[in-house]
Order: structure tokens, then C-alpha cells, then sequence
């Protein structure tokens, strides 16, 4: 794959706009000039303050943007509704992430090294072989790994606001702030918490798919999935046959453009499934894919039942003055495959590292070049990844016949060895020549034997 050439991708390009402190967005009409704007020598020295930073939303990507920029000296603010929040999630984060934000491992409840991809017909491959004794794909329950995120955050001097973000005054002039509305829920008002502001001089929008932060900067709206889950706690005996096993079931009956799923959580699995296409359907969705995996769950109960949309591909817009997105709010899930913890954590970490250059640990005021260097970055790192697994998802959910081919390759080694480096290490991994020319025979091959399959069976409906 590392020899495809790939034309731009909506949504991971580079925009073309660039802010002077006063002026608003405009589209230039020579987009293949690269801009480079820098803040660095001209942003005036803040007096008798350091500059100030306000996070919304308490995710992994609010979490870890919050710990960078605290530890920098930066004044920080993390405005997070619910602290208690359990995300509809399946949860798995790879192995690089455990190093890369120096994460416990009393936090992962299950370390999964087996996994069975389940064709529409029933036919299970395994997948895994190819894992190294230390390999692992880590399993987190949302509720903990984002409190931790936050946590820790905190305990590096972030200040955590349980409120609820309301709207935000956009500054006139470069060197006025940004003022915040949310209302707060410290205990003393009751439940309907008290209305109160901030001012600040830079945003994250770390608040998910539905982010009112990026409805403030008119980024622009995305396609997005209805994930669905339930939380199911199974008998002990059944509870050992998914001690580090996970479970993807591919088919028109589970979703018809998603996969269902059940992963392995601390005393329960998490089934789930989703959707772009026919939303309407979820509920319909979600009980084919209990009904696919009801022998291992037999005599389960459901402890918890979650849905939550997810967006599809990256926002139009995800940067305005010095407003930036982050995680969900910018668009950061992978298609295929749903992936999002890993880019949500990667991304606000990458936004927060940002900001602290561009001020000199806080002691600059920052503007949208300091800001656009964490975008040029992100794109430059990470587009291929998302690009790849938008093909593959065009290419193999297209219809069962196509999923069929899909799970037959996903029986060959060498498809399994790239499939788990890339994931685990977060690359798109260079192939061996000779292998990927194997591959791409195998892949029209099985591709033939879908459609042959496809018109069979649309025979049989005439």
C-alpha cells in the first residue's frame, strides 16, 4: 500500500485560509501556495499573567490537551458536563498508547490478543497469530480512562469545572479575549448549577461530535454514525471465553455499512454496532448482533444500555482565530475500522504542544499560525491512515458478498501482520513488495468471487 498515490482527501487537506487578528476566513484563489505563518517574534509578552487556555469537554482529548498545557505553566481551564460520563465506546486502545501517555495498567481491563472476524455467513477467521508475546490490544471502560485523563491533568495544575458550555463572545480586536458562557454545578446551587463566564485567550473544542464549540466558529457539519451499545454481564463461565478475546461481525443484518461487535470489559462485554445510513434502524441492528453472538452470551443481562453519535470524516473547518478542534469535534475517527480514543487523545496533545511554542510556555499571546502548526502536522502524520482505511471501507462494506472477501482475507498472515502493526504502532506499515503483489492478487481474486457471488444471489431475488 505504501507505493498507492492517493489524491487529496476531503477534510485532511490543508486549508488555504489565513486570519489576520481582525479579518474573518476567506478562501484564496491559489490553493496550492503553502502559507506559513509563524507568531512567534511579532506576538506581544504578556504582563503580569500567563496565557490563558480554556478546554471544553473532558474526553481524552480535552484530558490530555489540559495535562500538556498545565505542565507548560499555561493557566487552564477544563470545562467537563458530566465527570461521571460512560461513553458508548467498545473501548480498545492500542498498544502505543499505553507508552506514549504513560498509562497504568490497572486501567486496562482486558489485554486482547485474540480476535474473531465473522463473516455474514457465519464463518469465523482468527486473527492474532501474528502478535508478538507483548502485543496487546488494551480494552478501557471510558468513565475510567477519561477521569484518570483528567485527574492527572488536574494534578499537574489544570483547573477541572464541572459545567456545561453554553456559548462563546468572539473577541473584535486580536488582543481582546474570548469570554465564555457555561453554567457551573459545584454543589451550592442545586441542580440547575449557576450561569457564570471566563475569559481566556485561546479555546479547545474538545466536546465531541455534537460540538458547540465548533457551531461558535462555523466549522462546517460531517457525515456521523449512531453508535449503539449495551453493556451485558454474562455468567463466569461464559466470562472466560472472552478473557482476552474480541468478537467483530461483519453482514447487512448488523449494519450495513459498520460491523457489530462484542469486546471484553473488566465483568461484562460491551455489544454494540452502528450506522451512517440507516440510523433509524439502529435498535433493529443491535439485536441481529446479539442474536449473532447469543450462544456465548446466553444468560447475560444488560447492565447499561449507551448511543452516541460519531463523525464520519474531519470537519470542514477545525481552526478560526484562535479556536482550534480536537478529537470528535474536529472529525477524527477512522472509517472502517471506528476508531477515534487513540486520535482524540493524539490530537489534543498535538493542539496543546502547539500552543505551548507558539507562546514560550506562556509567556506570548498566540494566534491562529501558532495554531495552524498542530493542523499541518496532524494532516501530514496521519492522513494516509485515515485515506487507506476510507478505501478499504468503500471497497469490503459495500455488500455481504464483498464482507465475505473481506474475512477471507483477513485469514492471510501477511493481511494480519500489516493490520496489527499498523494499528498497535499507529503507521501506515511499509509492506514487503513481493507480498503486497500476493496481496493484490489475492485481493481481486477474492473481489471476483464476491461479485460472481453478488449476481448469483441477485438472480435468485428476480
Amino acid at each position: 500500500m505504501s507505493s498507492i498515490a492517493f489524491k487529496p482527501f476531503h477534510g485532511l487537506r490543508h486549508s488555504s485560509a489565513v486570519h489576520s487578528p481582525t479579518s474573518t476566513t476567506t478562501t484564496l484563489s491559489k490553493p496550492a501556495v503553502k502559507f506559513h505563518v509563524s507568531a512567534a517574534k511579532t506576538s506581544p509578552k504578556l504582563s503580569n499573567r500567563n496565557l490563558r487556555v480554556a478546554i471544553i469537554g473532558g474526553g481524552p482529548a480535552g484530558g490530555s490537551a489540559a495535562e500538556t498545557l498545565a505542565k507548560a505553566g499555561i493557566e487552564t481551564f477544563l470545562i467537563e458536563r458530566k465527570l461521571d460520563n460512560c461513553k458508548p465506546c467498545g473501548g480498545a486502545i492500542p498498544l502505543c498508547m499505553v507508552g506514549e501517555f504513560d498509562l497504568p495498567l490497572d486501567i486496562i481491563d482486558r489485554r486482547v490478543t485474540k480476535m474473531k472476524m465473522i463473516s455474514p455467513s457465519n464463518i469465523a477467521v482468527d486473527i492474532g497469530q501474528t502478535l508478538k508475546p507483548h502485543e496487546y490490544i488494551g480494552m478501557v471502560r471510558r468513565e475510567v480512562l477519561d477521569a484518570y485523563l483528567r485527574d492527572r491533568a488536574k494534578e499537574n495544575g489544570a483547573n477541572v469545572i464541572n459545567g456545561l458550555f453554553l456559548k462563546m463572545d468572539m473577541p473584535k480586536h486580536w488582543e481582546e479575549p474570548y469570554v465564555l458562557h457555561y453554567t457551573e454545578y459545584d454543589g451550592k446551587k442545586g441542580a440547575m448549577g449557576a450561569k457564570a463566564t471566563l475569559e481566556v485567550d485561546a479555546v479547545i473544542g474538545a466536546d465531541g461530535a455534537n460540538s458547540r464549540v465548533a457551531k461558535a466558529i462555523n466549522a462546517g457539519d460531517y457525515d456521523y454514525a449512531i453508535a449503539f451499545q449495551e453493556r451485558i454481564k454474562i455468567p463466569d463461565d461464559k466470562m472466560v471465553y472472552y478473557e482476552n478475546l474480541a468478537e467483530m461481525y461483519v453482514g447487512d443484518d448488523v449494519s450495513p455499512d459498520f460491523y457489530g461487535w462484542v469486546f471484553p470489559k473488566c465483568d461484562h462485554v460491551a455489544v454494540g454496532t452502528g450506522t451512517v445510513t440507516h440510523k433509524n434502524d439502529i435498535k433493529k441492528f443491535q439485536l441481529a448482533t446479539r442474536n449473532r453472538a447469543k450462544d456465548k452470551i446466553l444468560g447475560g443481562k444488560i447492565i447499561r444500555v449507551e448511543a452516541h453519535p460519531i463523525p464520519e470524516h474531519p470537519r470542514p473547518r477545525r481552526l478560526s482565530g484562535r479556536v482550534a478542534l480536537v478529537g470528535d469535534a474536529a472529525g477524527y475517527v477512522t472509517k472502517c475500522s471506528g476508531e477515534g480514543i487513540y486520535f482524540a487523545a493524539k490530537s489534543g496533545r498535538m493542539c496543546a504542544e502547539a500552543i505551548v511554542e507558539g507562546s514560550e510556555n506562556g509567556k506570548k499571546m498566540v494566534d491562529e499560525g501558532d495554531l495552524r502548526k498542530y493542523l499541518e502536522k496532524w494532516d501530514k502524520k496521519y492522513w494516509p491512515t485515515y485515506k487507506v482505511l476510507d478505501v478499504l471501507q468503500k471497497v469490503f462494506y459495500r455488500s455481504n458478498p464483498a464482507r465475505e472477501a473481506f474475512v477471507e482475507l483477513c485469514a492471510d498472515e501477511y493481511v494480519q501482520k500489516m493490520t496489527f502493526d499498523s494499528y498497535l504502532y499507529k503507521t501506515v506499515a511499509p509492506g514487503n513488495p513481493l507480498e503486497d503483489l500476493k496481496l493484490a492478487v489475492n485481493t481481486i481474486g477474492s473481489l471476483v468471487r464476491a461479485n460472481a457471488l453478488r449476481k448469483e444471489m441477485e438472480k435468485l431475488n428476480v
